[in-house]
């Protein structure tokens, strides 16, 4: 009775009081919520005063990565034509329509390779940007936005080869494939928050870097990248209907593969994006000046 007193005593009179000051505890977690969303939102907005300075990062990330090539930021465009072109060749079967094969894989993996990229790189960020952050006060979404426009501008390289592509398999130009451009904003704009979760995740688990990679190598063959889904059962309709990456895979492909507006596939990649965007808000608002502590 001793112990129960003192927990008692120590909980202001009640042996539960999250059930019991349940409503006292949610308006003193409004604030706290408010004052996260207010950093976030100043966190953005200053960085994106310095768009600038993200941008020349981003551009000097892409040099530094190819200096000294005869080819330069181009072998992008080699790397993604040499592998989607070996890909194609193997898997495609003679019952298989040679275009319409061709246009679902070589778009499948254009996305996937820039969401398995963006994902991967943005577990270790705050880790590889710790010189940066530590040394200076930039605003800490600036760092998420270098590694947003790096990735795009990398993911430019195969979307030029995956046109090329598409004209070579015979798939004539139409204008359906405009219907793509919302899908592709839709994830350009998730990428900011997709990339400030995973990079916070990082920071609070290293092991993360690890799990995510080996999770996003067997996506790989879990998601529709390179076979197509008709019906099937088993793990293949789980793997195709529960995959939240399916989603984004598809309001891109969609419009070119089948030249219609991927409806479903638009509102629950919308719906992804907009929890990506609070979760990354929280966790920007509440915990960027403490992220120099963890890295």
């Amino acid at each position: 009775m001793p112990i129960e007193m003192a927990i008692r005593d120590g909980l202001g009179g009640s042996l539960w009081p999250a059930k019991n000051n349940a409503p006292e505890q949610r308006i003193a977690i409004l604030p706290v919520m408010i004052a996260a969303l207010n950093g976030a939102f100043d966190d953005i907005s200053k960085a994106m005063r310095l768009h600038r300075v993200w941008i020349a990062l981003a551009h000097e990330d892409i040099g530094d990565q190819h200096r000294r090539t005869t080819l330069g930021p181009l072998w992008m465009l080699v790397n993604y034509l040499a592998f989607i072109g070996t890909f194609i060749f193997v898997f495609k079967t003679k019952d298989t329509d040679s275009a319409g094969y061709t246009a679902y894989a070589s778009i499948g993996l254009v996305v996937w390779f820039y969401l398995m990229e963006m994902i991967s790189l943005s577990v270790p960020l705050f880790s590889r940007e710790a010189s940066f952050i530590q040394g200076t006060r930039l605003p800490l979404f600036v760092y998420v936005m270098r590694l947003t426009v790096q990735c795009i501008i990398r993911a430019s390289y195969s979307v030029a080869g995956c046109i090329v592509i598409l004209l070579l398999s015979g798939l004539g130009i139409s204008a359906e494939w405009l219907l793509s451009i919302p899908g592709l904003l839709l994830i350009v704009l998730a990428t900011p928050a997709i990339v400030t979760v995973f990079a916070f995740l990082g920071a609070f688990f290293p092991d993360a870097q690890f799990i995510v990679g080996n999770i996003m190598r067997v996506g790989t063959f879990l998601t529709p990248v390179f076979w197509a889904y008709h019906g099937q059962g088993g793990i293949q309709n789980y793997a195709y209907h529960w995959n939240p990456f399916t989603y984004f895979l598809e309001v891109v492909r969609a419009p070119i593969a089948s030249g219609e507006f991927p409806t479903h596939p638009f509102i629950v990649t919308a719906y992804i994006s907009l929890a990506f965007w609070a979760v990354a808000l929280l966790l920007l608002g509440g915990y960027r000046k403490r992220v120099v502590f963890l890295i």
